[in-house]
């Protein structure tokens, strides 16, 4: 039976190891990641493909097992109480789970039946579903015609009609518009708030990470490199972020030594033809490094300044930016 452990979802020491073929070295997905997630809240595992945000969400939700280590859903073992973990929980995969020829309203009713619902109860389920996604006017048209926000609400909705206690949702906006992406965040926003569940999003986009988490990690590696709230981790990173746009890989490897050594500037870091830096102020740092440069006779292309965001915090933690990462 579930406990009342305020951690709706704990791994500790999670490995997983693939075989890559034939004289291919083993690739470790995991290598000792751990997280807890708190009840009741949106939690989101931050970090770019391949790097190991899937293979946690499949551990967790019993479709494979770990090398090592150990994991519980709702106070539930994932390898001890599989098909008990099963009921507990929800799962949006990155792939579409909905059956393209079959209807809206098919596609939800069925998933609750495999969920041992009533047929009534899965029919008035299933149509409080299709109000809550705005789905009322397609509910009878087959899946396959939905438009790719339509079709992930419908995931969704399916991965909520049992009423799960912890909902994953694995990459649950990629390949979709900036519009639909926007509109399904605001449903999972709601849903957290009217559901009261648990939510574990995994994504590679900083900003939905930022808008829609309580608390996040960040995984490099199969490891866990950074955690907690997405204020707290960029408030860690005192003053501005200065970024500067060069001709070239090179000038920006020549301009990384030199501004290294200048004052009032931290943690200069290149990538390509870009640089990034840190400053107490900005604003005042900016003229300096420009004098430096031109020095230097090194050509800058374009300068600005901006607060910390979550890509400073991944470039802090994983010592390179996420979009180079990704």
């Amino acid at each position: 039976m579930p406990t009342s452990d305020p951690m709706a979802l704990s791994a500790v020491d999670l490995v997983k190891t693939y075989r890559a073929g034939r004289g291919a070295a083993p690739v470790r997905a995991l290598d000792g990641l751990t997280i807890g997630v708190a009840a009741g809240s949106v939690f989101a595992l931050l970090g770019p493909n391949g790097a190991g945000k899937s293979t946690t969400v499949k551990i967790l939700t019993t479709l494979s097992r770990p090398d090592s280590g150990r994991a519980t859903v709702v106070g539930l073992d994932v390898l001890r109480d599989p098909d008990a973990v099963r009921h507990a929980i929800g799962l949006v995969s990155q792939k579409a789970s909905s059956d393209p020829m079959a209807t809206g309203r098919e596609n939800l009713v069925l998933a609750g039946r495999i969920q041992d619902m009533s047929r009534g109860s899965a029919r008035a389920r299933a149509q409080e579903l299709l109000t809550l996604f705005g789905l009322d006017d397609v509910a009878e048209r087959l899946a396959r015609t939905y438009s790719g926000g339509m079709a992930r609400k419908l995931d969704v909705a399916i991965g909520l009609m049992h009423r799960p206690q912890v909902l994953f949702l694995d990459e649950p906006t990629a390949g979709l518009d900036p519009q639909a992406r926007a509109e399904l965040w605001a449903e999972i926003a709601r849903l957290s708030g009217i559901e009261g569940m648990t939510v574990l999003v995994t994504t590679h986009y900083l900003e939905e990470a930022d808008q829609l988490a309580d608390r996040l990690a960040i995984v490099d590696h199969g490891r866990i490199v950074v955690d907690g709230t997405p204020e707290a981790l960029k408030s860690e990173l005192r003053g501005d972020t200065v970024n500067v746009e060069l001709r070239s890989a090179a000038a920006a490897a020549a301009a990384t030594g030199r501004l290294a050594r200048l004052g009032g500037l931290n943690d200069v870091v290149s990538d390509g033809a870009s640089l990034r830096a840190r400053a107490e102020n900005g604003a005042r740092a900016v003229p300096v490094l420009l004098a430096a440069l031109e020095d230097a006779g090194i050509a800058v292309a374009s300068v600005t300044v901006a607060r910390p965001s979550l890509d400073d915090v991944y470039l802090r933690y994983a010592g390179r930016s996420f979009e180079v990462a990704a």
